[in-house]
């Protein structure tokens, strides 16, 4: 909701008031000085006046007074004569005093009483002694300003006489009074003329103004559609056309910014590793799905939680240590049911050397990638066992021969012959790992054909019998009558009946079973591979199809294995898109189970679920 600004904190109201103030402060400045100047010259005029009729007044009392006369009666007629002739000032009396200070005449009728006493005034003394004195003073009565004039009447540089004047000045200061009442009206109509002035003036400024902060508020709101409109080619009209320009450059901004957002959002979405954001405390601010499914959380839940009690790191970091950790760790994840493993790697936001503003984590699914790395180590570590063995026992027997043995016919035959032994389970060993090496790289060519699956089976059932007598082994047969095809290669699944054929015969007792059953399992055939030796432990079944896994390690090397045979058997089911497992009880016996798709007719297409 718009805050409405209340006029005595508008602008509309401050520019009234500098107006006003302006005019207020410039008239009084006016005022001051024009009082003051017509003031001075006012009271200089009235001064100058007086001075020029005493002058005046005194040069014809002084011819009055060296007049011969018979009596003193006529001098004082003469003397009222010229008060009135040359000093009608109103408000104002002029007396004449003699040598003697005896005031000779007045020019107010009122103080007529004091003709013929004496003067005591102290400016009528100096004057008789030959000095002009001037001055001013207030009545005591009316309190007037008076101007004073104490002025000698001298004949041949003689005093004989003085002229004593007040002159009241208040007409002067009344029509002081009187202007200075009129600029004030003035001046208060002007403040008025002004302030209406000022208020339709400064509708002009504030109007553009307001529309501009409204604009802004709209913006605010991410409303961009709206322009200002501009009222002239002012300042504040290049103000609104910079806003309006300021408004589209917001407006290809935000939209940028937002098309920014959604790639981010999207690419954070379907990105295939966990990225996590804090803020500049470490609390976390941002998490995309990959990240909730990898820590098993949600950002609801996440939000505003340290990173460490997120990654599950609290008893061994603190948000500081991953502030400074600038190499990746492993979270391990793992519980009794399978392995999970995270790599997270950290990057720190943070501009040129200021203050870091958060931290970047990104997480990795690294399970298959260590388990990988897990068998890749055993791999090699199998291998070198696997061929350091038959080494050494070759080196050994080369070295027996060497020192003397050879001259031994029986004992170099026989030493020979296990090196010859030795020689060929390595080229086993070595042949496999080139077909395993081969499977891996998708190297590895097949030739698919139509196969009677039932006569296949039977057939390497017959090649196997022919060996199995010397052993007492006999094969127990399941295979139904009807006619099923396999698309197959028929070398490689022949290498993997063989394998466990021959597995099956190595740990089987004299005189024991092999049992061969072919079954339908939903649109596959399943073909179940059983004897009757000692089992496999049931924490070794799931890894009897790892590569060098062996249950028996020191008899299956006895008998010439090189811990592959399975390992190839099951990549090969699985490029003809079968699945093949174990089940077995210790003690009793075991069965392998593979799978293959069949069909009912030959060139037919595989029932494949």
């Amino acid at each position: 909701m718009e805050k409405k600004v209340g006029f005595f904190k508008s602008i509309q109201f401050k520019l009234i008031i500098i107006y006003v103030l302006l005019i207020v402060i410039a008239m009084q400045i006016i005022g001051v000085y024009f009082i003051r100047q017509l003031e001075d010259q006012l009271v200089n005029n009235y001064t100058e006046m007086l001075d020029e009729r005493a002058n005046l007044l005194a040069y014809n009392i002084e011819q009055e007074l060296v007049k011969p006369r018979e009596d003193n009666t006529s001098l004082g007629i003469d003397i009222n004569v010229l008060l009135r002739e040359f000093f009608p000032v109103e408000n104002s009396e002029a007396q004449v005093v003699d040598m003697n200070k005896v005031v000779l005449a007045t020019s107010k009728a009122q103080n007529r009483h004091i003709v013929g006493q004496q003067s005591t005034e102290v400016r009528v003394k100096r004057a008789l002694l030959g000095t002009k004195d001037t001055g001013f003073l207030r009545d005591p009565e009316t309190g007037h300003r008076m101007r004073v004039v104490a002025l000698p009447v001298k004949s041949e540089y003689e005093t004989i006489g003085a002229i004593y004047i007040e002159a009241s000045m208040e007409e002067i200061y009344d029509q002081m009074q009187q202007i200075n009442n009129i600029l004030a009206k003035g001046t208060a109509i002007a403040v008025a003329i002004t302030a209406i002035l000022v208020i339709l003036i400064a509708r002009t400024i504030t109007g553009p103004i307001i529309d501009m902060k409204r604009q802004a508020q709209r913006m605010g709101k991410g409303d961009f559609t709206r322009q200002v409109q501009v009222y002239g080619r002012d300042e504040i009209g290049q103000l609104a056309t910079s806003f309006n320009d300021l408004t589209f450059k917001l407006k290809e901004a935000n939209a940028s910014t937002e098309r920014e957002k959604k790639k981010l959002s999207s690419v954070l979405s379907h990105m295939t590793d966990g990225v996590i954001a804090t803020d500049h405390r470490g609390n976390i601010i941002l998490m995309n799905k990959r990240a909730e499914q990898l820590l098993e959380t949600t950002s609801e839940e996440a939000y505003s939680q340290p990173l460490p009690d997120v990654l599950r790191l609290s008893e061994t970091f603190s948000a500081n240590e991953i502030d400074d950790y600038s190499e990746s760790i492993l979270l391990d994840f793992s519980n009794e049911e399978q392995d999970f493993l995270l790599q997270a790697s950290f990057s720190v936001i943070q501009k040129d050397n200021g203050p870091i503003t958060g931290i970047i984590t990104v997480l990795h699914d690294v399970t298959e990638r260590e388990k990988i790395e897990q068998e890749r180590r055993e791999f090699v570590a199998n291998v070198s066992h696997e061929l350091r063995t038959p080494l050494t026992t070759m080196k050994s027997y080369l070295e027996a021969l060497e020192d003397g043995a050879i001259e031994d016919i029986e004992l170099a035959s026989k030493f020979l012959n296990v090196t010859q032994n030795e020689t060929e389970r390595m080229i086993r060993l070595v042949n496999d790992l080139l077909q395993l090496s081969k499977i891996d790289s998708k190297d590895y060519q097949f030739v698919f054909e139509d196969v009677n699956f039932n006569q296949f089976i039977h057939n390497i059932i017959d090649r196997f019998e022919m060996m199995a007598k010397e052993k007492n082994i006999q094969f127990v047969r399941t295979i139904p009558l009807e006619v099923l095809y396999v698309k197959m290669d028929k070398d490689k699944i022949t290498q993997v009946i063989d394998n466990i054929i021959s597995n099956a015969m190595k740990y089987s007792p004299d005189g024991g079973n092999v049992s061969v059953q072919l079954l339908y399992q939903g649109n596959n055939l399943r073909l179940s591979i059983s004897d009757e030796g000692v089992g496999i432990p049931r924490d070794s079944q799931i890894k009897i199809f790892d590569r060098f896994y062996r249950v028996d390690k020191a008899r299956a090397r006895s008998i010439g294995g090189t811990g592959l045979g399975l390992a190839i058997a099951k990549e090969l089911v699985h490029a003809h898109r079968g699945e093949i497992w174990v089940e077995s009880e210790y003690g009793k016996g075991t069965t392998i189970h593979f799978t293959l798709p069949y069909s009912t007719f030959k060139g037919g297409e595989s029932n494949e679920v």
